[in-house]
């Protein structure tokens, strides 16, 4: 062997061990399920206790639901848990928007059934609102609930309105509600965006907050609990190791897609602003290898779009013109579409609600006649925002809007935080 090739073995091992390194300093962050089973399921053993060793338990989850080593959470109540807890007995699961294999794109999903463990799964996102919402007739016979759902830090982000169900329906009943919890994937530091009006709770805000919350899935069913006072009683297994100030890249934890359309921490950085444009007349990525990482339609001019965003100069952001066609099932499929796309220069200075409404302006100005404004408000739900943006303000004065409303938002939240 040449010493040139000794030398580049050196550096390639000498690589690799940083690497390692990197990995396993990051490797302590444990989601709920994992300190679940490192404790030996000892939450579960104290309810049980309660419940005079007969604890019947369903599980509202997806395929977001594993542990550390890749193993599904429901295979880990089926079987660890059912033989380490007394009692214990895994009888139904609840699917959210989704399904249960998080693989459904559509506006109704049905009942299913799970493969390997043979348990009926029930869906929770049918056409109504009722079919949305857990039954009395579904919760009857019940001990607990447990719910492991990986949440994407926005306040339109449905995973969170299942939440806000189950502890609402559990309110007055002797039904438990345990959160196996996972990270906010975009840090719990952030509170960003105009505050959802209030009187305007639906399944995309089940409370008024803003657009980045920056809270875990287990801080925001404790603050659903506090604020509407419904008492219910609620366990969160908390994680060990995360820290409010970390992204998703900064846990070790390997990533897994939300949902169909949340493809990278990129996208899910960029989906507090660019997830407030979908249900306008535009493409946001959906059918491409890139959702929520570009926009565009037939009628923009891409070139013409990112010169005058980026002479904005936004902070942590900056923008190329691109082409792309969406695919079947999306808007514009098959149709070639000038737009742009996002790249993230600096995380930590990018507000992304504010980069949404930013985008949302320039539109306006650019394709009066052509871009439609008032489905941002579907999401964003602060038509004061909307009318801002319609009178030619600055798009920054227009995005500060209800700073108050926000500071008291901050304010209410400190009472629901379990994590520095």
């Amino acid at each position: 062997m040449s010493i040139r090739s000794i030398q580049k073995q050196k550096w390639f091992t000498l690589i690799m061990l940083l690497g390692a390194m990197v990995a396993c300093s990051h490797a302590q962050v444990l989601n709920g399920i994992d300190v679940l089973e490192q404790d030996h399921f000892s939450a579960f053993k104290e309810l049980a206790a309660k419940h005079n060793d007969h604890l019947r338990i369903a599980l509202m989850t997806n395929h977001t639901g594993l542990d550390i080593h890749g193993r599904r959470t429901i295979d880990i109540l089926a079987k660890d848990a059912t033989h380490e807890v007394k009692g214990f007995d895994l009888v139904k699961l609840f699917s959210p928007e989704h399904g249960i294999r998080g693989a459904l794109d559509q506006t109704e999903i049905l009942n299913d059934r799970d493969q390997a463990t043979g348990l009926q799964v029930t869906s929770l996102f049918g056409a109504t609102d009722a079919q949305r919402r857990p039954s009395k007739e579904q919760l009857a016979n019940l001990d607990a609930v447990v719910i492991d759902l990986q949440d994407a830090g926005v306040h339109f982000y449905t995973y969170e309105t299942v939440v806000g169900y189950f502890v609402e329906a559990a309110a007055g009943t002797n039904l438990e509600v345990i959160v196996l919890d996972r990270p906010n994937p975009i840090n719990g530091i952030a509170v960003e965006g105009p505050v959802s009006t209030p009187g305007r709770e639906d399944y995309i805000n089940y409370i008024s907050e803003p657009v980045r919350h920056g809270m875990t899935m287990g801080e925001l069913a404790t603050y659903f609990n506090q604020v509407h006072h419904f008492n219910t009683r609620l366990t969160v297994v908390r994680m060990r190791g995360w820290k409010r100030a970390e992204w998703f890249d900064e846990t070790g934890l390997p990533w897994t897609n939300p949902s169909p359309n949340l493809r990278s921490l990129r996208a899910a950085i960029l989906y507090p602003g660019l997830g407030l444009l979908e249900r306008t007349n535009l493409s946001v990525g959906r059918g491409t290898d890139t959702p929520f990482e570009v926009i565009g339609a037939p009628w923009m001019d891409g070139v013409k779009v990112a010169a005058y965003l980026n002479a904005r100069k936004i902070p942590g952001i900056s923008l190329i013109p691109i082409r792309f066609t969406p695919g079947l099932n999306y808007p514009f499929h098959g149709e070639l579409c000038q737009g742009v796309e996002f790249f993230v220069t600096n995380r930590d200075q990018l507000d992304a609600p504010e980069l949404g409404i930013e985008v949302a302006a320039a539109l306006v100005k650019l394709y009066p006649d052509t871009f439609q404004l008032d489905p941002v408000d579907k999401l964003l739900l602060n038509s004061p925002v909307i009318d801002a943006i319609k009178q030619g303000k600055d798009p920054r004065s227009a995005a500060a809007q209800g700073e108050q409303d926000l500071a008291r938002f901050k304010q209410g939240r400190a009472a629901a935080l379990l994590y520095r």
